[in-house]
Formats: structure tokens, C-alpha cells, sequence
């Protein structure tokens, strides 16, 4: 039977820019900050991380700073996806020489593959690995949503664990958790549904507010997997501000944005994102006020 790749909070985490490239320094302390407030894994390259306007050499170096630093205190999931079956099994296999724990795989973006094309995607991905896959689901930015049929034919693959869900369409996670074996593992890819899908048989969350919150994520999914849905329930809506000014514009322009206020240095924003209009950078600052992360 298949282990969850990790239970709990995973922090989805930034990546820190310079002017030049990737600030491993910044990174480091990035991960100390996680780790110092039980974050229970780390997702690197993800969309948080802005992978897509990383080189392929950034990657690896992100990748890499991440496994020696963390050395085995939590797992370290390296996003590795790409619209190109190819592109992913190179990097997949590169990360895993690397020494990342698993995978995190999202849907090829731009294509629209049909379902068939995403059985044999992700197939031919996790043939060509020997550590676990986390597929990615998250219709809003690719334009392809992976139906629950679909999980139930990839769940049989043994490299492939489980996916993070960003789909937002609660009634699709009920079908997936009947159709799939209970060895399938479900994460919230959404801060906000965390409780409603550990509910649903889920077993934590990547998020996005743990880059500011890792505390307090740790703990609302600890509760959820204590079953203890009526303190869950009371904290995921003390946390409910917070995760709608992380989003008020795109992923990831608030939360780096609400990092660096914090005396955090996310660094950069790499163009085509850009820092967020005076009337959001407002809310964002505002809201950490209210939330105690930084003064008035």
C-alpha cells in the first residue's frame, strides 16, 4: 500500500530573485523560517516559485539548495511538470538525481490533452522515475481539468501517489475519493478548501499562505487529521481574510509582496508578473496588520 508523500502543510514556497537570478541565500533563509514553524514539507518550482520564467538551470539549483538544506527533516517535493512529456521526464529524472523525496507534476498547460493524452503523459513520466509523483490539478491556469476517472486509472500506476486539487469543484473530489483506492492520495491545492477536502478524506494541503502563516497552516491541518473538523472549521475562517488578500491578484504578486513587508526578502517578481496596484499592496499590507504579522 502506497504512503502519503507527506501529511499535513506543505508550503508551496517562493522563489527569491536578485536582479541576476536565483538569491540561494535568501532561499536558505526562506527554509529555515519554514522549518523553524513545523511546516511538514517543502514544494519547490511550483507556480509559487514562478517555475515558469525559471531556466531549467535555476530549477535544478532551487531544487538542489532545497534537498541539502532541508537534509532530510522534510520532504522536498520539486515541481517538475511541463506541456512537453519530454521536458518533464528530463527534469523529473534530474530532480531525482538531485535527491527530492517526489514529484510534483501539473497538467500540460496550453496543449489541452484530452484524457487519454494525460493517462499516457503522466504514465510515460512516472515509468521514467523511481520516486512518487503528485499530480497537479488546476484548470484555471492550464485549461485542462484531470476527470475523476481518470485519477482512478492513474492511481494504479505505483509511482503515481496521489494529486494536489486546485480545481475548486467539490463534487468532483467525492467522485475521485469513490472511484480511486483509498492509497490515492487528495490535497487541497486551495487554502481556503483545506478543511472541506481533508473532510472529504484528504490529507493536508500546498499553500500558498504558509509562506507567511506556516504556524498556523500546520496547525489547521493538524487538526483536520485529528478529526477535530469543529476547531479546523473555526480556524479556516479566522484565515479567510488573509487567504483572499494572498489572492487578490495573481499567484504568487501578493504573497511575495506580503513577505517582503515582512522584512522576509522574497525578492523580485519576474515580468510578465509585477508588483500589485497601490489599492491591493494597501489590502495586502493592511491585512497583515490585522493578522499581527507586521506594525501598524
Amino acid at each position: 500500500m502506497k504512503q502519503p508523500i507527506f501529511t499535513g502543510s506543505a508550503v508551496a514556497i517562493v522563489s527569491p530573485f536578485n536582479r541576476e537570478t536565483l538569491d540561494v541565500a535568501a532561499l536558505k533563509r526562506l527554509l529555515d523560517f519554514q522549518l523553524e514553524q513545523k511546516t511538514d514539507a517543502i514544494v519547490v518550482c511550483g507556480t509559487t516559485g514562478e517555475a515558469s520564467t525559471m531556466s531549467y538551470r535555476e530549477k535544478m539549483r532551487a531544487i538542489e539548495c532545497c534537498v541539502e538544506h532541508v537534509a532530510g527533516r522534510v520532504p522536498v517535493i520539486a515541481g517538475s511538470g511541463a506541456n512537453s512529456t519530454e521536458t518533464a521526464v528530463a527534469l523529473s529524472r534530474d530532480a531525482q538525481r538531485a535527491g527530492t523525496d517526489a514529484l510534483l507534476v501539473v497538467t500540460p498547460y496550453y496543449n489541452k490533452a484530452t484524457q487519454t493524452g494525460l493517462i499516457r503523459h503522466y504514465g510515460v513520466i512516472a515509468d521514467a522515475v523511481e520516486i512518487p509523483l503528485m499530480l497537479y490539478n488546476v484548470p484555471s491556469r492550464t485549461g485542462v481539468t484531470i476527470q475523476p476517472e481518470t485519477y482512478a486509472a492513474l492511481a494504479l500506476h505505483p509511482n503515481i501517489n496521489g494529486v494536489k486539487e486546485a480545481g475548486g469543484n467539490l463534487s468532483s473530489i467525492q467522485k475521485t475519493r469513490n472511484l480511486c483506492p483509498e492509497d490515492f492520495t487528495i490535497w487541497s491545492g486551495n487554502d481556503d478548501e483545506t478543511v472541506a477536502i481533508c473532510a472529504l478524506g484528504g490529507r493536508g494541503v500546498v499553500s500558498v499562505a504558509a509562506n507567511v502563516v506556516p504556524a498556523k497552516m500546520h496547525r489547521l491541518t493538524t487538526l483536520c487529521l485529528r478529526n477535530d473538523f469543529a476547531a479546523a472549521g473555526r480556524l479556516q475562517l479566522e484565515l479567510k481574510n488573509l487567504c483572499d488578500a494572498l489572492f487578490c491578484e495573481v499567484n504568487p504578486i501578493p504573497v511575495k509582496t506580503a513577505l517582503n513587508l515582512m522584512g522576509m526578502n522574497a525578492g523580485d517578481l519576474r515580468l510578465p508578473l509585477c508588483a500589485p496596484s497601490p489599492v491591493n499592496a494597501e489590502r495586502i499590507r493592511r491585512t497583515l496588520v490585522e493578522y499581527g504579522l507586521i506594525e501598524a
